[in-house]
């Protein structure tokens, strides 16, 4: 699952601030709050044919994390449509591009954690690429990680936020161990989630998946469990364990950047045939159909 680079974002235009500039121009405050401190929080959005998935709700999360992080200036929903749709149109995308879009706290008056420091306003970032799906279609390997994911005693995962670290330094043993992707467990030892995306098992017919206590309310996690509601496939949502996915029939994990992909092994088991199920075949398929005739039109 390493990325490698797509030519056609060599001359890129990013967004900052209502400024496009060249990616290779584009900078950052020494004092912003991403820099100091991981200040920010931040949506990940694809474009389908003119339209992106699901936009209204990924806005709406990103107010709702910026709310409980209390930024005290949270561009209108409109403000942010209108710049994603500039950086769109100025790059000429229209089809298989995802965006990251970032919004700090801002630039501070001195150096510090001290929100109060904080007087110039929110920075927005608006970042498009030609990029695919990342996942391989074949089948992705996990292994379980030894980094938990906090409780929302500690950290509530409802909060969107650009704190990654937990991610990362679980991305850094899924890479020595030779697997796609790292499994995280949640203070208890149930699933949460992975270091980048949602999981589902699916047993005897029923898709289940974990709670979203010690992971963040997904919005492809949403639309997977809408898609089984409206098609007629029993769907379970609560505690999940590793021996459950050891034993499953099928998993998978869903992610806007990568859609839904197979899971096929973890911790040296092969889950199920140990390759992509009917299952997760059908709801593969109906995510996509979903995707060609639903989103927000944002470029001709």
């Amino acid at each position: 699952m390493l990325q490698t680079f797509d030519e056609r974002n060599r001359d890129l235009l990013v967004n900052i601030n209502g400024e496009l500039v060249h990616r290779d121009k584009a900078g950052i405050s020494p004092f912003d709050s991403l820099v100091q401190g991981g200040d920010g929080v931040w949506e990940g959005l694809r474009l389908y044919e003119g339209r992106i998935f699901k936009l209204t709700e990924h806005l709406q999360r990103l107010e709702g994390s910026a709310k409980a992080l209390a930024f005290v200036d949270i561009p209108p929903m409109d403000h942010l449509i209108a710049e994603l749709r500039k950086t769109l149109e100025a790059n000429g995308m229209r089809d298989g591009v995802h965006v990251r879009l970032t919004l700090s706290r801002g630039v501070k008056i001195t150096s510090g954690m001290d929100p109060r420091l904080n007087q110039s306003g929110s920075t927005l970032i608006i970042l498009p690429e030609w990029k695919a799906p990342v996942y391989d279609r074949g089948g992705l390997t996990f292994m379980t990680s030894s980094i938990r994911r906090f409780p929302p005693d500690c950290l509530d995962p409802k909060i969107h936020h650009n704190n990654l670290l937990q991610s990362i330094l679980a991305k850094i043993e899924a890479n020595a161990a030779g697997a796609d992707s790292a499994l995280l467990l949640d203070k208890e030892g149930y699933i949460a989630e992975a270091n980048g995306t949602h999981v589902f098992l699916v047993k005897d017919g029923c898709v289940f998946t974990s709670a979203a206590d010690a992971c963040p309310e997904g919005i492809t996690r949403e639309t997977v469990l809408e898609l089984c509601e409206r098609n007629g496939i029993p769907a379970h949502v609560g505690r999940v364990s590793t021996t459950d996915a050891y034993r499953a029939d099928e998993m998978f994990c869903s992610g806007t950047m990568g859609e839904l992909a197979a899971v096929t092994r973890l911790d040296g088991r092969i889950i199920g045939e140990g390759s992509m199920g009917p299952l997760t075949l059908q709801l593969t398929n109906l995510f996509r159909e979903e995707t060609k005739r639903s989103g927000y039109r944002i470029v001709d």
